[in-house]
């Protein structure tokens, strides 16, 4: 059943999954209206992230239904609230993951907000008013200005979409590791997805020598000559991997499925850092001798901070960093998740939800 919060009094239009088969149909529900910190953004695209694929299915079992997937927003303010400042009618704005957090706890006042142990996420999360909260699967979005990011006038906003979850989510430990500043290291990146495909943009834009490691030798042609690596090591191959030991800095792992982190391990240098991003749903092997006879670490990351979100995508104006996408419109939301679930695009599914309305009119 719909919201029933008291000031969530404006319809909107969206597409929702009712039950664990994960099917997408229209849903038409209630936003709040826009508060003194809110703004209310016109919904032009939004990326379908693989979380959206457990979300609906609820492989994770904290699927709340009905459930209005998308966390990679990119759209139009058409209302601000009388405590904004840093948003305007007409602005681009763009909205990831979070919808709010306690803003009170030493990650929040540290601008590290999104290790929130109250984080709520934009969709099947619990707003402070105790609403269930519905993501960019919709017409519109109403949102707290503190997790609202501008987005740079010269990126297309197709292609600027999954900057929200997929470019933040690699951009954050490129910038921990100071690979923002330090040029010519020799980074890695395992996997070439949604995520994959966008860190080794940032690799090659930050200065970089970057190489792809991937257990497909057919996407060797790809990274090199449309993503612009430098080097392709296929990890199925062991006379590769043998011939790539210690030659790396740093490792971006970017892969969801179980896979041993040993072999990988061995390709960094003495010191060197892998950095994991991909979200297995069972636990990975990490063999302990490549972890001490190499001084090596191993490091997590989720998504980033709202500051550090708009730095990634004032970086992308600056280099003209997009994703590659795929724009399917709202009545082929089922086809791409199935495709998704297949790794059949390249490199991120993105709806045009603009689209579907302006049709209908």
């Amino acid at each position: 059943m719909a919201q029933t919060t008291p000031n969530h009094t404006q319809t909107v239009h969206g597409w929702a999954a009712h039950d664990p088969s994960g099917n997408i149909t229209p849903y038409t529900f209630k936003r709040r209206e826009n508060g003194v910190n809110d703004v209310t953004i016109k919904i032009l695209y939004c990326g379908i992230c693989h979380t959206d694929i457990h979300h609906v299915k609820d492989d994770w079992g904290i699927t709340m239904y009905p459930v209005v997937p998308g966390h990679e927003i990119v759209g139009v303010v058409t209302k601000v609230g009388s405590n904004v400042t840093g948003f305007k009618v007409g602005d681009r704005a763009g909205v990831g993951c979070m919808a709010a957090t306690c803003l009170d706890c030493e990650y929040c006042r540290d601008g590290q907000e999104n290790y929130c142990d109250q984080v709520q996420f934009v969709y099947n999360g619990i707003f402070w008013d105790g609403s269930i909260t519905y993501g960019g699967y919709s017409e519109f979005l109403v949102a707290d200005h503190r997790y609202v990011v501008h987005v740079p006038e010269n990126l297309p906003m197709d292609a600027a979409a999954p900057l929200l979850c997929a470019g933040i989510t690699v951009f954050t430990p490129l910038k921990d590791h100071n690979l923002l500043e330090c040029k010519g290291k020799r980074i890695g990146v395992v996997g070439l997805g949604g995520l994959g495909h966008i860190a080794v943009k940032f690799g090659k834009a930050f200065g970089h020598h970057v190489s792809v490691i991937s257990t497909s030798a057919s996407k060797e042609k790809e990274a090199k000559e449309r993503l612009g690596a430098d080097d392709f090591i296929l990890s199925t191959n062991e006379e590769q991997m043998q011939s790539k030991k210690r030659s790396l800095d740093f490792i971006l792992d970017t892969v969801s499925a179980k896979h041993s982190l040993g072999p990988i391990l061995d390709l960094l240098k003495v010191k060197g850092t892998l950095a994991i991003v991909g979200a297995p749903d069972k636990p990975m092997e990490l063999p302990s001798f490549p972890l001490i006879f190499g001084k090596r670490a191993v490091t997590g990351s989720i998504i980033g901070s709202i500051k550090e979100t708009q730095e990634m995508m004032d970086l992308c104006g600056e280099h003209n960093i997009t994703c590659d996408v795929e724009v399917v419109g709202t009545d082929e939301i089922n086809h791409a998740l199935r495709r998704l679930a297949n790794n059949d695009v390249k490199y991120r599914f993105v709806i045009d939800i603009a689209g579907s309305f302006s049709s209908k009119a």
